[in-house]
């Protein structure tokens, strides 16, 4: 038998676990869903819409984009796509759709620019509109896509408004990992409470997002953010600095997306995420300690529990057993991936572990931030 006060320390322990996870499923409820308008449900007025896309070697995901949004249902929209030196066969994908969509050629890139900042900015200079959209060339959009967002956005008067589209996973890898890397993403930086005027909170998601042209100009633009990794949460937070009006919604009927085809390109592109100036090395650490306060340690509550004999601990780690894995499973579930794969969530903590371990490596030997084929200086 443990002594009472193990006892006890166990269940404190246990309840901020659970709090944890409660905390997660309380985020993902709060979230906001953002379904297809109806057909009569346009802008107002006759805003023009551009859409800049930055692509770097895109050339199997970027037919699909484009096609989809050639068809979209809202006409007012100028294209274009801003080609970063590809090497691949994406400058023929652009002009096969040609004059409809319009290929900028990236120039060369500037130092302290991040490639897709530099990218987006070039492309916003490039293109016409009272409204500017920023997607990335993986994203497929429904239809009804940018009609929707445009009329929800001018709706709630929003300054920057931005959706989080159906993440597609298909790997065993993928399907393990990314609906963690949801929910990481989802507390991390407690997404639904951007909606709150009030809240410090400011998260966008740079796969789909859009403004006002003349705010995006005051706001400085990409050029105000040219270095950040995480270039969507920086804007987010000039926008809440300068007092402006943000809004999030989930939309998984209105696109969806790949985001990357292996392991070995999520682990690179998950990477290059933590490598941003707000992913110090110490909270690198904090996460790692996380990571395993939360995930890992309670599971080893039921087996000290069994191994001393001690009926309350039985109890507090069958509790915790039940919470963990069914919590995992439902958030699987909720952002459409295998409900299965939620049962196999300590694979993605370890991922997570390896990540983190990696990242703070990379920082202490001041190791450039790779992707897409370029090395940028580590900051």
């Amino acid at each position: 038998m443990l002594p009472i006060l193990a006892v006890v320390a166990i269940a404190i322990g246990a309840v901020f676990v659970l709090l944890y996870q409660g905390v997660a499923l309380l985020l993902g409820a709060q979230m906001p869903k953002l379904d297809p308008a109806p057909a009569d449900g346009l802008p107002v007025g006759g805003t023009t819409v551009g859409v800049v896309i930055a692509a770097r070697n895109e050339a199997e995901d970027l037919p699909g984009t484009l096609d989809a949004l050639l068809a979209q249902e809202y006409p007012a929209l100028d294209i274009v796509v801003v080609d970063g030196r590809s090497t691949d066969g994406t400058r023929a994908v652009i002009e096969a759709r040609a004059p409809r969509v319009r290929r900028v050629e990236e120039p060369p890139l500037p130092a302290g620019w991040m490639g897709k900042n530099w990218a987006c900015w070039n492309g916003a200079s490039a293109v016409r509109g009272d409204w500017l959209l920023f997607l990335d060339a993986d994203v497929r959009l429904s239809p009804a896509a940018i009609r929707t967002v445009l009329a929800w956005a001018q709706r709630e008067s929003a300054d920057l408004a931005s959706v989080g589209v159906r993440i597609e996973t298909v790997g065993f890898w993928e399907r393990v990992v990314l609906p963690f890397f949801l929910q990481i993403a989802l507390v991390y930086f407690r997404v639904p409470r951007t909606n709150r005027p009030a809240s410090r909170a400011a998260f966008a998601n740079g796969q789909f997002w859009t403004t006002p042209r003349a705010t995006y100009e005051r706001v400085g633009g990409h050029a105000a953010v040219a270095g950040r990794v995480n270039e969507d949460v920086a804007m987010a937070r000039r926008y809440r600095a300068a007092g402006l009006r943000l809004r999030i919604a989930w939309a998984p009927q209105l696109g969806w997306t790949r985001m990357y085809r292996d392991r070995h390109e999520m682990f690179e592109g998950l990477l290059k995420n933590t490598r941003d100036s707000d992913f110090t090395g110490p909270r690198d650490v904090a996460q790692l300690v996380a990571l395993l306060a939360f995930f890992i340690l309670p599971l080893a509550v039921l087996p000290v529990g069994l191994a001393t004999g001690t009926p309350w601990v039985v109890g507090i780690g069958v509790l915790l057993y039940g919470a963990l894995f069914a919590k995992h499973v439902v958030f699987t579930a909720v952002v459409r991936g295998v409900p299965a794969y939620g049962l196999l969530f300590l694979l993605a903590v370890g991922f997570y572990l390896v990540l983190f371990a990696t990242s703070l490596v990379e920082k202490l030997r001041k190791r450039p931030v790779r992707w897409k084929g370029r090395a940028y200086p580590a900051r």
